[in-house]
């Protein structure tokens, strides 16, 4: 108790928390946009229900992960080497051992499933079945349980680089987990609205998985020790956002012209 009084007297701590909780937030983005594109797959009744369910259970277990800091730090600790071929000067290269952690593993397959996950979603978008049974049928064949699965999932890949940002920022736990919680309950008060949003525009839809694709490139690029900075990532982000904001303006705008000249 006396930690947390002496926390909550000191204004670094307070600045910590609030930059933490912001970058909680932000990085909190992409499985929001995963979780909305995999549960608008769903029956409409099961959809409110199965963000609910899949945004409290990473709550669960980011605060169970942050219990057991000193195990997640260790996941940073090389595992195995393998030789890569890297350049040097002109023309030359030299053999180098690049060491992989669990962190590595575990960026590397969140990366590689968000990937085949986006890639599958774009390809049923642009090149759908014929038959509308057959449609109706693989839309809801991923099945109640199996989209909370794969919400686990990427939450599990998302939670581990998230705590470790976390612990790079601050060493205090309260503040870690204070951030967590507030970074969570943002999301699930924008997981209905985002997710209505998605299934109600199609052409965010295509934009929302091209995000996917390439935050899963950028995972599998992390765990290969190439660290793309997030502040590029976002950036391009919103700008397609403003963009495709732009759009649906233009088209709401022409619309409502053509309602008047009739």
């Amino acid at each position: 108790m006396e930690t947390l009084v002496e926390l909550a007297a000191s204004p670094a701590a307070w600045a910590a928390l609030v930059t933490l909780i912001v970058m909680e937030v932000v990085l909190g983005i992409d499985n929001l946009v995963f979780i909305s594109i995999l549960s608008n797959k769903l029956p409409e009744e099961s959809r409110r229900k199965a963000r609910f369910i899949g945004i409290s259970l990473a709550l669960i277990m980011r605060i169970a992960l942050l219990s057991t800091l000193a195990f997640i730090v260790g996941l940073t600790a090389p595992v195995f080497t393998l030789p890569f071929s890297a350049p040097v000067g002109e023309g030359g290269h030299a053999i180098v051992d690049f060491a992989f952690s669990w962190r590595d593993l575990i960026l590397i397959a969140g990366g590689l499933f968000l990937v085949w996950k986006a890639t599958t979603e774009i390809h049923h978008s642009v090149d759908p079945p014929t038959n509308d049974l057959l449609d109706k049928r693989r839309a809801g064949s991923i099945g109640f349980s199996a989209a909370i699965v794969q919400i686990l999932a990427l939450d599990l890949v998302f939670s581990i680089d998230s705590i470790l940002t976390a612990v790079g920022m601050t060493e205090h736990l309260p503040i870690m987990v204070i951030a967590v919680i507030v970074a969570v309950l943002v999301m699930l008060l924008a997981a209905n609205p985002l997710a209505d949003f998605i299934n109600a525009n199609p052409s965010i839809v295509m934009l929302a998985l091209a995000f996917l694709l390439m935050i899963g490139a950028t995972l599998i690029a992390d765990g290969f020790g190439v660290h793309v900075p997030k502040g590029y990532i976002y950036a391009a982000m919103a700008f397609s956002g403003l963009v495709e904001g732009l759009n649906m303006a233009a088209r709401n705008a022409k619309k409502k012209r053509g309602e008047i000249a009739h």
